[in-house]
């Protein structure tokens, strides 16, 4: 973000929650100090030249908008360029296209034109609302649920950056009506709601983001059209409630703006015969209500606009160019989508001659015009020199920005006996319900991997014999999640919601809890009050991948739930209405809100398809954590290069050498402070059955776990398993039998009594010369029997008692195959040379493998978030969810450089824990990361990574030993460290990101 931009960001909430709330709900005078709009604030040396060069004609050609789409043919195109060349018009309106043909559009209009014209759009949520291929904002209903306005304001200044990237200067937006009627046809899901504080107060968000970009906002529909039951664009709505009623509630959000240095205000078609009751008179060709009460009783200078003029709440009752007369005549400035501009002009005339209007009139509000095209930057058109519209228009930033909206607003009314959140994994069996969407949609895809017994899509308006084999289907399920897609905004046909469909969901309530998700207008559940029954209801207030995502991890407790009633449903649920639940855990979050840059972030992306187009690994799992908010978790590529199955955020990976600081270090650690185990003691002062004659018999603890205790490397013990290049059939069977118990893979048994051959053999072996830095294995195979002897436990039930369970881990597991079901599980090499099989669910280090999975250096399974929630209890100082497992001190003992000289043959480890190398050296690390960070990386294709100085934490899980573990690219291409860079490139300069936040 540019500095000008977050110092305008600061700058809006200390003008937001200083604004005196009695200036909205409190009685006597309303406005405070006036505050003009920008325009006019500033010195208009281009306007003050021109306006003085232009005759009358010249000048009222500056008060047309006329509308144009650049979805049309060459024939509207060409009249469109006659209209600039001969009307010499002052703007143009556009309407439905795609961004890059108006792109072209516009430079060629502007090329034309003697004066720059003014450019408009309608785009309450973003281009999207007239463009394909742009991103769509949430619409104002939607963003009425949200408690964060500053959300608003930042919503403001994007999609008022994408507009400049297309030469567009006027945003019609916010929409300022207070909608206090369910059956408006025509403002209803564009209002932010019913609460006048609160619909002014978002309303000034939206408009002061769109300005502080140097948009032009415009507040619309003067006074006020949330209470009609007629769409102006097909009748002329009547509006009874007297002036003392629009005074308290619908003018009050145009106040509030006008007050506020609100740029521009549209006036809607309205008859409102409290204010002027002339026959088939609308407001915006009143001059009572434009120019008495808009300009004169509440001092607006801004430029005020039309609404469209060929709307039928103006255009059925005038003809073409008498309805831009009156409009003119009633005090407007900017007569918007005239039907005929010639004859609109010959009648201007004709009312300068009687005197309707006066040529000085004229003048004024063309110089206004003018103005505002300075603030612009409009004194000179020059070419849009942007090479990549894409970019600007779709930009990672952008995306997360919605994201996070959509999130923000989704709002629970009903919760009976905390059903939510739904735990992700139980004994409860669940089930999807998905009326009127698809399988596979992007809420399915979220929760599926989640114990879904049943998933079944259906119709909305199914027949009775559905809804029976419905039922009949999931008569032993225990929780049902209904979702009611493909809702409409038209209240005339129940907002798209069918009899048949709440039907089904009264017969499944009966029987099953039931959570309801109403993707959709919440009005509907005024229709339908029988819907509130069920035991959780969520209002999405629309149907769209975002917030189906954002649906599936509230329903999950993956994200905070913050949403309110924007409008009343009943009086049990009236506006603002909303049941906040915060967890106490590792959540998603955005980049921007912990001062991670978006865009910068993204690069991950095109790193780790170069991975998988070079074949370093299938697939992989990312993920990126910053202040406990998960920012960045995404999934690529396959679970092989056969393609047959995506990888999915939540597989479970062989975790390899992660083992031993994810369990291994957890269970020393919390004997170190249990008192029970003394690190500078010898392994045979606690493991007497080592001989005496083994030099591992005085290895100090400290030393092993600081690889510096003369062990080899590794023993390959499989090796000696087999004879002439086959198992050898006295140690190996394919079937469990009791003396053969002991699971090595899927169709490999070997006996029990070969877990003493393997402590004999590393005892046994042989010391190294010396007794530097030499990374091993050997001693965390003894380690775990250390941990059994002082613990009572087996490695496996200490740490998962003492650890995951409290931390509500459920994936960090050794044999997952007991937990979870084999497709959940990523294969990893096509063992050729030991088990002859590929593996999948078992773990691929040989030595962990003949020891039943589980070992202290290797054999733990898991996710990428159950990882990060760990390495996240590490960053925190040991404490996570309000418990604290492990005190500071030790965490901060085990994860310091213990033998660091300050000499380049360093040994850089910590106590288990992996450390960055030494600068110029080679390590697990980019440069970038502080020297308080720690973590390990796994054989397999994997690395968890924290660091306490950032409150960060980088997990990386991949296969890329599959098929074979002679695949190095990872290493060689260095796609971790790389990734890892990006992630410290993405950091916000800490000044930037307070202002900013």
């Amino acid at each position: 973000m540019k500095p000008l931009k977050i110092f305008r960001s600061a700058l809006f909430l200390i003008v937001l929650f200083t604004a005196p709330l009695t200036e909205i709900c409190g009685q006597g005078q309303y406005l405070r100090e006036y505050e003009a709009p920008e325009f006019l604030q500033q010195p208009c040396p281009w306007a003050d030249s021109i306006i003085s060069e232009m005759d009358l004609d010249q000048k009222i050609s500056q008060l047309f908008m006329v509308a144009t789409w650049s979805n049309k043919d060459e024939e509207h195109f060409n009249a469109i360029e006659q209209l600039i060349k001969d009307e010499q018009i002052g703007g143009l309106i556009f309407f439905q296209g795609g961004p890059e043909r108006q792109a072209t559009l516009t430079d060629r209009f502007q090329s034309i034109s003697k004066i720059p014209l003014m450019l408009g759009m309608d785009a309450e949520w973003g281009l999207a609302m007239r463009l394909d291929s742009t991103l769509s904002y949430p619409k104002q209903m939607t963003l009425g649920a949200i408690s964060n306005d500053t959300l608003i304001y930042k919503m403001g200044l994007d999609i008022a950056e994408q507009m400049k990237a297309l030469g567009v200067h006027v945003n019609f937006a916010p929409v300022a009506d207070v909608n206090n009627n369910p059956d408006n046809p025509v403002i209803n899901y564009r209002s932010f709601g019913e609460n006048v504080q609160k619909v002014s107060v978002k309303s000034y968000a939206y408009a002061k983001g769109l300005q502080d970009a140097g948009v032009l906002a415009n507040a619309k529909h003067f006074p006020g059209h949330g209470d009609t039951n007629t769409d102006s664009h097909k009748d002329l709505p009547i509006i009874e409630h007297s002036r003392s009623r629009l005074d308290s509630i619908e003018l009050k959000p145009f106040k509030y703006l006008i007050s506020r240095g609100i740029g521009s205000i549209m006036v809607a078609h309205l008859y409102i015969p409290s204010l002027d009751d002339s026959k088939n008179t609308a407001s915006t060709l009143s001059k009572f209500v434009v120019d008495s009460i808009l300009k004169k009783e509440l001092g607006f200078d801004g430029l005020i606009f039309t609404d469209a003029l060929n709307m039928k709440g103006v255009s059925k009752f005038f003809e073409p160019g008498e309805t831009d007369e009156k409009a003119l005549s009633a005090g407007n400035d900017i007569l918007l989508f005239s039907l005929s501009v010639s004859k609109a002009k010959e009648k201007i005339k004709a009312s300068l001659k009687n005197g309707s209007i006066s040529e000085e009139d004229i003048t004024d509000r063309c110089h206004k015009v003018l103005k505002a095209k300075e603030w612009l930057g409009l004194t000179k058109y020059e070419k849009d020199t942007i090479t990549d519209l894409k970019k600007v228009l779709d930009s990672p930033y952008s995306n997360s920005l919605i994201e996070r909206l959509y999130t923000e607003s989704v709002t629970l009314l009903k919760n009976e006996n905390s059903i939510i959140p739904l735990p992700k994994y139980s004994t409860r069996d669940k089930a999807l319900v998905i009326v009127g969407d698809y399988l596979d949609n992007p809420y399915h895809i979220e929760v599926r991997n989640r114990t879904l017994k049943h998933t079944i899509a259906v119709p909305k308006d199914l027949k009775i014999d559905k809804i029976n084999a419905t039922l009949e289907k999931l008569k032993d399920i225990d929780d049902v999640i209904v979702n009611i897609h493909g809702m409409s905004q038209r209240p005339n046909r129940y907002f798209g919601i069918e009899k048949q469909t709440v039907q089904l969901v009264d017969s499944l309530r009966k029987h099953h809890r039931v959570v309801l998700n109403v993707f959709g207008n919440p009005y509907a559940l005024i229709k339908y009050p029988e819907l509130l029954e069920c035991d959780a209801v969520f209002v999405l207030y629309e149907d769209v991948p975002y917030s189906q995502k954002a649906a599936a991890k509230a329903l999950l407790g993956d994200v905070n739930i913050k949403g309110r009633l924007p409008v009343t449903i009943n009086s049990d649920l009236p506006e603002g209405t909303g049941i906040m639940i915060e967890h106490n855990k590792m959540t998603y979050g955005f980049p921007e809100e912990v001062g991670i840059s978006s865009n910068i972030l993204s690069k991950i992306d095109s790193i780790v398809t170069d991975g998988i187009e070079k074949q370093a690994y299938p697939g992989c799992v990312v993920l990126v954590a910053k202040n406990e908010k998960i920012i960045y978790h995404k999934s690529f590529g396959h679970t092989t290069y056969e393609n047959k199955r995506a990888i999915k955020p939540d597989d479970i990976y062989d975790l390899a050498s992660i083992t031993k600081i994810a369990a291994t270090a957890a269970g020393v650690m919390r004997l170190v402070e249990e008192g029970k185990l003394d690190i500078n003691k010898t392994l045979g002062h606690y493991l007497p059955s080592i001989p005496d004659s083994s030099f591992m018999h005085d290895a100090v603890i400290k030393n092993v776990l600081t690889h510096q205790a003369g062990f080899r490397s590794w023993i390959p013990f499989y090796v000696g398993s087999m004879k002439d290049g086959k198992l050898r059939s006295d140690l190996y069977r394919k079937k469990r039998s009791n003396k053969y118990s002991v699971q090595v893979s899927e169709n490999l048994f070997i006996t029990e009594s070969y877990k003493d051959s393997i402590f004999y053999k590393i005892v046994g072996s042989e010391p190294r010369s010396t007794n530097d830095y030499k990374y091993s294995d050997l001693g965390f195979y003894l380690l775990p029997m250390v941990i059994e002897k002082l613990s009572g436990q087996k490695l496996e039930e200490f740490v998962s008692q003492e650890f995951y369970a409290p931390m509500g881990i459920e994936t960090l597991t050794f044999k997952p195959l007991q937990l979870f079901p084999k497709d959940r599980i990523v294969p990893t090499e096509h063992d050729l040379y030991f088990r002859n099989e590929l593996l999948q669910g078992y773990v691929h280090d040989p030595g962990a493998a003949m020891l039943g999975g589980v070992s202290g250096h290797a054999g733990l399974f898991g996710n990428a978030y159950d990882l990060a929630v760990y390495m996240q209890m590490l960053t925190n100082g040991g404490l996570y969810n309000h418990k604290r497992f492990i005190e500071p001190k030790t965490i901060e003992e085990f994860t310091k450089c213990q033998f660091c000289l300050g000499t380049k043959d360093d040994n850089r480890r910590a106590l288990i824990f992996d450390k960055p190398a030494p600068e110029g050296q080679e390590g697990p690390t980019c440069e970038c990361v502080s020297y308080l960070s720690f973590g390990h990386s796994g054989f397999t294709g994997t690395l968890a990574w924290a660091d306490p100085e950032e409150d960060l934490v980088y997990i990386f899980l991949s296969n890329r030993i599959y098929p074979s573990a002679k695949n190095k690219k990872l290493i060689s291409m260095n796609i971790r460290t790389e990734i890892m860079q990006v992630i410290y490139d993405s950091i916000l300069e800490k000044k930037a990101f307070s202002e900013h936040h």
